[in-house]
């Protein structure tokens, strides 16, 4: 088979073609990209930085999972907070998108105790935050109506109580046998407690998002990459177009009237979500190196941008910020990590792929 493909390669050299000769590339960037130097803020200020990371081994009976995140804090001293837990899930349809919501619960409470317990100016998020509230709970399957007829303010208490008592770990399994959230058939079924689980998970997830955008005027959200191609209409992303027709340090023009477009209705504090506003715009800290999406979960002036790329420049290496970066390298859960803790957790299972090194 191999061989067939590589002929498929020879015969199908450049075909994935560049942009058409005939673009007009400048007059598409005029007025919608600038080049400029930024310097570096020379205020005293503490920012961190956050990460988060699952990585998962299939057994013919279960998953092996291991979820983490880090935050790092720099107030002239690096400092560090993490939270991670291994755990046992069936098979389900569903488990990636499960272990991100217990990912992002680790991350958004790693960084509220670093803004909590450091007071912190800014705070980095790997990702978006408005990316996160356009997909803050399962879309595919309806809220269980246990769970949704429960869904009231003696709930909510209780799930804050518990996250400010609580500033690590898993908060919903409580919740939900407290307040016997789960409706099982007579026969237990795995599959239909993570599904309660999903849902449980994201509703914590969204209670944090929704504390956490108390000090949205600290969050700063920073991506490599996105799809969206609302600056040039063009028919691949913004920041790849960007990334592909500029060289030098500079900037887009800012967009500050972003909401949360999701037509459905959030399960709780869905005012508070559909009334954000979000201030976007596109940067390249150094010249020849990539170009960020940055994020800031409320209506900024050109002043406050200006002063946030001042000071996201201070700690920048090779025109991304060090403290993510690093957060990065320190939360990966690799392979090699999971048969790792496979073995010191002394967790023996077959796959059914041994088969495959006779």
């Amino acid at each position: 088979m191999l061989n067939s493909l590589y002929e498929k390669a020879i015969a199908k050299r450049g075909f994935i073609h560049d942009f058409e000769s005939e673009t007009d590339i400048e007059s598409l960037l005029n007025g919608r990209w600038f080049d400029r130097e930024f310097g570096e803020s020379s205020d005293d200020f503490i920012i961190a930085a956050g990460d988060g990371s699952f990585n998962k081994k299939k057994f013919l009976t279960t998953n092996f999972c291991a979820v983490g995140a880090e935050s790092i804090i720099y107030d002239g001293k690096i400092k560090k907070i993490d939270d991670s837990d291994i755990f046992d899930i069936g098979h389900v349809s569903f488990l990636d998108e499960l272990l991100s919501n217990y990912m992002a619960v680790y991350e958004l409470k790693c960084a509220l105790r670093a803004i909590k317990e450091y007071d912190v100016d800014y705070y980095m998020f790997d990702g978006s935050i408005l990316g996160d509230l356009q997909n803050a709970f399962p879309r595919s399957a309806k809220l269980p109506d246990k769970i949704r007829n429960n869904l009231d303010d003696i709930l909510l208490d209780e799930f804050e109580r518990r996250l400010n008592h609580k500033s690590h770990g898993l908060i919903f399994p409580e919740i939900r046998d407290t307040f016997q959230l789960v409706e099982l058939p007579k026969s237990l079924n795995s599959n239909k407690i993570e599904e309660y689980n999903l849902h449980l998970a994201s509703i914590e997830k969204i209670i944090l998002l929704h504390e956490i955008l108390q000090y949205r005027k600290k969050i700063i959200s920073i991506s490599k990459t996105s799809s969206d191609n609302s600056l040039f209409h063009w028919n691949i992303p913004d920041i790849a177009f960007l990334d592909k027709n500029t060289q030098k340090q500079g900037m887009s023009i800012i967009k500050d009237d972003f909401q949360v477009y999701e037509k459905a209705a959030f399960p709780c504090y869905n005012d508070f979500f559909k009334g954000l506003t979000f201030t976007i715009f596109y940067v390249r800290l150094q010249d020849n190196k990539n170009v960020l999406k940055v994020e800031l979960p409320y209506k900024a002036s050109k002043k406050q941008v200006f002063d946030i790329i001042r000071k996201i420049n201070v700690l920048s290496v090779q025109g991304y910020p060090y403290l993510l970066n690093k957060a990065h390298n320190d939360v990966v859960i690799t392979d090699r990590n999971i048969k790792e803790l496979l073995k010191i957790a002394k967790v023996y299972e077959t796959t059914n792929r041994e088969v495959m090194s006779w």
